[in-house]
Order: structure tokens, then C-alpha cells, then sequence
């Protein structure tokens, strides 16, 4: 017997097509003996059923949409990494798009979520440069959840504490040497303000000067380029605003340490240093720059899990959804002392 659909199947395994279909939403919902007989069929043939296609016909699908900004930033491809283990282990399947950094290709994906009938989705969107109202359009079909940053409104937010966050690596910064200066990018998100206005008032606070450069009219996410070219001329044009820099994410300071490394400048906290840089996120290549990165790691284990967490409360019938729509988890950041400051 040719076996091509699920009735094929069922039939060649002496079970009905509901028990066949409980069995592939969840194995433990049918008897040993029946679980056991799918089993011993599906070991004896080639068929496997086209579980995508099942999920499409249902009313809410097992569909979870991740959407991210850049998935080649080091910070989103991590976050990315974990919300895709967690939701696969509490049985959903994972859609990761980008958005390129891009406002159409992000209305888009909104667009393809829906098509795609995602049960929900947990977004990181771009930010300021968002088209407006696009993601009201979601969440009136769906329950989402905004992490890193998030679009005014009372949507569920799980992000850094970045007023806690800068503060702490500022402070240890004027303690262990000269007060930085602050190298701001252009600011494409919520974080950028919040990062900035906390160095601001940390400095005032300590009695310092604030001293912030960079070049923040335009929008982009090549963070890696900008720190390497705006360094590279201040250092040629001797302008550098001082011997301590603190970059507003972990991508500037690595364009930042190449320019310096590449006119001969020593990066580290030693007497023999001619530079201290340090930065914010503690992305996973951080560690490995040269010298280590010293930066304030943001907690991508608990943004993660409290991120599905929030989701699945939502998609809980049983749940009373109220209580979670304005619901925000700030996180504190954790700071990592290293070679570079």
C-alpha cells in the first residue's frame, strides 16, 4: 500500500485519523498499546506527516513569530538562539524573521505572522523608525510581547534597566580612573535615549563634566563601521575627548578598539595604556576582542525566558489576560570587569 496523506497512514496502523492526529499534537494522549502500534507503523515506513500543513489548517496554530531587527547583530542572534529552545520546548514552533534594520520589510513580517496564522509573536521592533500603528494591527489578532525595546503603549515589555545599567559601569569607570567620555550612536531605539540620559545624570551626579561625541543624526545599524571611522579620524585629527570611552553598545567599541589598534595606540587598564574602552550588552563575541571587552552584560537568560513566559500566560485560555497587557519586566544589568578599561 502507497502511503501519501495522514488517512493512508491511519489506516495502514488500524487507528482513526482523530487518534492518529492526537498522537502527533501529543504522543501521551493516546493509550501505550496505540502509541506503541503509530510507532512500530511509523518505524516500518517512510512517512512522516507534513506537520506545517497541519498546523495551517487549524484555527490557532502552534506558530510563535520571533522578529528581530538585524539577525546578524551578536545581541539578537543570542536572544534569538534561546526564544527559539525555549518555545520549541513548550511545544510551539518557532518563525524567526528580520526586518533588516528595514520599516517596510518590518511591516512585512508582520504581515507574513498573519498570514501564517502565528498563535503569537515576541518582537524586538526597530523602534523609532517603525511604521506607525503596524503592530496595533498585530496584537488586535494575536498576543505579542516587545523585548530590548518597545512601541508606546501598555503591550507586555521585557527589557535592560538602562538607567541601573549605565550607572554602574560609569561609576566604576570614575572610580578606577579617568571619568569617560560617551560615544553615542545613532539613536534607532528606545535604549539609546535611556543610555544616554543615565550617563548624563551620572557624571552631573558625581560632580563631572558629561563629554559626548558622536555622530547621531543619521539612522543605521552598522555599529561596527561607525566606531571605526569616527575613531579613526578623531584619533588622526587629535581629537579624541579623552583616555576613557564609554561606547553605547558592545558593536561600537569593537569598531572603536580596530581603529585604535590599527594607529598603534595600547588598550587596556595599565599604567602603559594609552586607551580604556568600555561598553554596554555583553554580546557573546565580547569576550573575545583583544583585549577582552570590559562591559555591562544584560541578562539574556531571564529576558528570554520571562519573554515566552509572558507569552504563553497570554495564549492561556484559561488566563485572565488582563492582568498581563500592562505588564513590564525591567531587568538589572550585571557589570563585567575585563582587560580593555
Amino acid at each position: 500500500m502507497t502511503i501519501k496523506t495522514m488517512d493512508d497512514f491511519a489506516r495502514s496502523c488500524g487507528v482513526s485519523r482523530p487518534t492518529l492526529s492526537r498522537y502527533f499534537d501529543d504522543p501521551s494522549s493516546v493509550k501505550p498499546v496505540t502509541r506503541k502500534r503509530i510507532e512500530d507503523a511509523l518505524s516500518a515506513s517512510d512517512y512522516r506527516p507534513n506537520l506545517y500543513a497541519r498546523n495551517l489548517n487549524r484555527k490557532r496554530t502552534r506558530n510563535v513569530g520571533i522578529l528581530v531587527p538585524v539577525i546578524t547583530d551578536p545581541f539578537y542572534a543570542e536572544m534569538v538562539n534561546r526564544l527559539e529552545l525555549l518555545v520549541r520546548g513548550e511545544g510551539y514552533w518557532p518563525i524567526v524573521i528580520s526586518s533588516h534594520g528595514l520599516p517596510d520589510l518590518e511591516a512585512e513580517a508582520v504581515n507574513t505572522l498573519l498570514s501564517l496564522k502565528a498563535a503569537g509573536a515576541i518582537i524586538a521592533p526597530l523602534g523609532l523608525s517603525s511604521e506607525p500603528g503596524i503592530f496595533e494591527k498585530l496584537r488586535e489578532s494575536i498576543p505579542i510581547v516587545y523585548f530590548d525595546t518597545f512601541i508606546e503603549g501598555d503591550t507586555p515589555f521585557i527589557g535592560n534597566n538602562n538607567a541601573q545599567s549605565v550607572a554602574t559601569i560609569v561609576d566604576y569607570l570614575c572610580r578606577s580612573g579617568e571619568p569617560p567620555a560617551y560615544f553615542d550612536i545613532p539613536h534607532v531605539n528606545h535604549n539609546s535615549g535611556e543610555r544616554l540620559a543615565s550617563y548624563v545624570a551620572t557624571m552631573e551626579a558625581f560632580g563631572f563634566e558629561p563629554v559626548v561625541f558622536g555622530a547621531t543624526e543619521s539612522y543605521g545599524w552598522d555599529f561596527e563601521r561607525m566606531g571605526y571611522e569616527q575613531t579613526d579620524a578623531m584619533i588622526a585629527a587629535g581629537t579624541l575627548p579623552g583616555r576613557t570611552i564609554l561606547c553605547a553598545n558592545d558593536r561600537l567599541a569593537f569598531g572603536a578598539m580596530a581603529a585604535a589598534h590599527s594607529r598603534g595606540l595600547r588598550i587596556g587598564r595599565r599604567s602603559d595604556s594609552d586607551l580604556r574602552i568600555a561598553a554596554h550588552d555583553d554580546h557573546p563575541l565580547s569576550r573575545y576582542t583583544c583585549p577582552p571587552l570590559t562591559t555591562m552584560a544584560q541578562d539574556f537568560t531571564a529576558m528570554a525566558r520571562s519573554s515566552v513566559d509572558t507569552l504563553l500566560s497570554m495564549l492561556d485560555e484559561d488566563n485572565d489576560t488582563k492582568q498581563v497587557v500592562a505588564r513590564k519586566i525591567i531587568l538589572d544589568g550585571t557589570l563585567v570587569m575585563r582587560q580593555s578599561a
